[in-house]
């Protein structure tokens, strides 16, 4: 049976380790990919995160060694910082239903039971369960990244072993009410990473997967 292009898609994508420093992504893919990232699910439609492109090379020196020094950091074509909101309080509702009025011309009446659980939801979370809530967002967002970039052909290594306090310092992040949570430099594969040939392991479907 023909292997859909799906499964294919997510058994070639790999944890890049060594990219090919000739190769540059284009403008028209990173502008489909961030047009995925804007399209991705969040709990309620409520978007608690901001994905920040670093493209700028002496930006990305400073956050080297913030980044134990692993070299994707500066040699991706592309640092993507997939960042959470610190202030998740009412503003965040308000917000989005702003949004939806002014997109949609909807009757600011017809929400009002939409917003106000949303409200309730968000008063209920403390400054913990705030910050916990607003990075599972972010990680629908990490998963829907690598998704993305697996159809698109395009390589990434998500990576959580970096200095979210000393991004947050030099992008300037804290002044804008945001918190790096996971970095995904993005690029092509060089011909020459070992890791491309390896097989991928995963428990079989059986062991993981539950039917009841």
């Amino acid at each position: 049976m023909q292997e859909s292009k799906i499964i294919h898609d997510l058994k070639w994508r790999y944890a890049v380790k060594k990219f090919d420093a000739s190769k540059k992504v284009s403008k028209e893919d990173l502008n489909i990919f961030l047009e995925s990232l804007r399209l991705t699910a969040s709990s309620f439609g409520l978007q608690p995160w901001k994905f920040v492109v670093v493209e700028n090379p002496d930006i990305r020196s400073k956050l080297l060694e913030h980044s134990y020094n692993q070299a994707q950091v500066v040699d991706a074509s592309h640092l993507i910082v997939l960042c959470r909101n610190t202030k998740i309080d009412a503003t965040l509702v308000n917000d989005y239903i702003d949004d939806i009025i002014q997109k949609t011309g909807a009757d600011t009446s017809s929400l009002e039971g939409y917003k106000n659980m949303m409200l309730g939801f968000i008063s209920n979370l403390d400054e913990n369960n705030a910050k916990a809530w607003a990075e599972k967002q972010v990680y629908i967002a990490l998963w829907n990244a690598l998704s993305s970039l697996a159809q698109l052909k395009i390589d990434s290594c998500p990576m959580e072993w970096f200095s979210p306090e000393k991004y947050d310092e030099i992008l300037w992040l804290t002044e804008l009410w945001l918190a790096s949570v996971v970095i995904l430099p993005i690029w092509y594969r060089s011909g020459d990473d070992t890791y491309a040939s390896n097989d991928k392991f995963r428990y079989d479907s059986e062991k993981m997967i539950l039917k009841i």
